[in-house]
C-alpha cells in the first residue's frame, strides 16, 4: 500500500466526519473546547447544558466557522430531559456515535462533615447517575450503528481525595468504576467506554481552588509540570478517544494532570 502523506494520514486517523456527538456541560470550559474540536474534525455536534440561550450562541459560532452544531438544553438531574436530549439528537442527525459525559456538580467546598444529604444526592446524581442514565439511553443507537465511544469526564479526585472535595472525590471514584463496568459489558457491541481524569484545569468550575493562592500552590508547586492545565490540553485527548485512533482502548482512565498522581 502506498504510504499516505503524514498530514492526510493524521486527518484520516482523527476524522469524525459523519459521526454524531453529544457533549453535556458544553456551554463553557472543557465541554465547549471539546465541542469546537469535534466540529473542526467533522462531527455533527450536539451541545447540551441547562441554558438554551448560551447553547444557541455556541452552536451559531461553531457553524460560522464551518462546523455543524445544535444546542439542546437538558438538566442532567432530570431523566425525562435526558431522554428528550437523546430523542431530539436522533431526530435531527439520525443516531448517536459519541457521548461525552462532561457535566458535573460540586455544591460544597470544605470538610465532608459539612456535606448534608441534599448536597450528597446532588453530587451523586450529576456525577454518577446522570452519566449512567444518559449512556444507557445512547446505547441502542450506538449498537445499531455498529459501535460508538462513551467518554466520561472524571478527575484525579477519583484517584486520591482532593482537599475540600471529599464527596466529589467519592463520586469520581464511582464514575471510574462505572467506566470499567460499561466497557466490559458493552465491548461485544463495539462500544468503547473510557474516562479522562484531569488535574487542576483553569475553569469556572475549579475557581474555588485556583483563586486561593495557598490552595493553588499546594496543588502545583511539587508537580513535574508545575502549573495549572488549560481546557485546550484536555480536548485533544477527548478527540483521540472519540476517533479510530483509540480503537483498541476501552475501560481505561487517561490522566492529564501534570504528573499529580505520580
Amino acid at each position: 500500500m502506498e504510504n499516505l502523506p503524514a498530514q492526510s494520514a493524521e486527518k484520516s486517523l482523527f476524522d469524525l466526519s459523519g459521526k454524531v456527538a453529544i457533549i453535556t456541560g458544553a456551554s463553557k470550559g472543557i465541554g465547549e473546547d471539546i465541542a469546537r474540536l469535534y466540529a473542526q474534525f467533522g462531527a455533527n455536534v450536539v451541545v447540551s447544558s441547562r441554558k438554551q440561550d448560551s447553547l444557541d450562541l455556541l452552536a451559531s459560532d461553531i457553524k460560522s466557522k464551518g462546523g455543524e452544531a445544535t444546542g439542546i438544553a437538558a438538566h442532567v438531574g432530570d431523566d425525562s430531559q435526558l431522554r428528550q436530549l437523546v430523542d431530539k439528537t436522533i431526530a435531527i442527525y439520525g443516531g448517536i456515535d459519541i457521548l461525552v459525559n462532561n457535566a458535573a456538580s460540586n455544591p460544597v467546598f470544605g470538610p465532608s462533615l459539612d456535606c448534608d444529604g441534599l448536597a450528597f444526592d446532588k453530587i451523586m446524581q450529576a456525577n454518577v447517575k446522570a452519566p449512567f442514565e444518559l449512556s444507557k439511553l445512547c446505547y441502542p443507537s450506538m449498537k445499531a450503528r455498529g459501535g460508538g465511544s462513551v467518554i466520561m469526564m472524571s478527575s484525579i479526585a477519583g484517584h486520591t481525595p482532593d482537599p475540600g472535595l471529599g464527596i466529589y472525590s467519592v463520586s469520581k471514584a464511582s464514575l471510574n468504576m462505572l467506566t470499567k463496568v460499561l466497557a466490559k459489558e458493552w465491548g461485544p457491541d463495539g462500544i468503547r467506554v473510557n474516562a479522562i481524569c484531569p488535574g487542576l484545569i483553569k475553569t469556572k468550575f475549579s475557581q474555588a481552588l485556583w483563586q486561593n493562592e495557598q490552595i493553588l500552590d499546594h496543588f502545583t508547586k511539587r508537580l513535574p509540570i508545575a502549573r495549572m492545565g488549560t481546557t485546550d490540553e484536555i480536548s485533544p485527548m477527548a478527540l483521540f478517544l472519540a476517533s479510530s485512533a483509540s480503537s483498541y482502548c476501552t475501560g481505561s482512565l487517561f490522566y492529564a494532570d501534570g504528573g499529580t498522581v505520580i
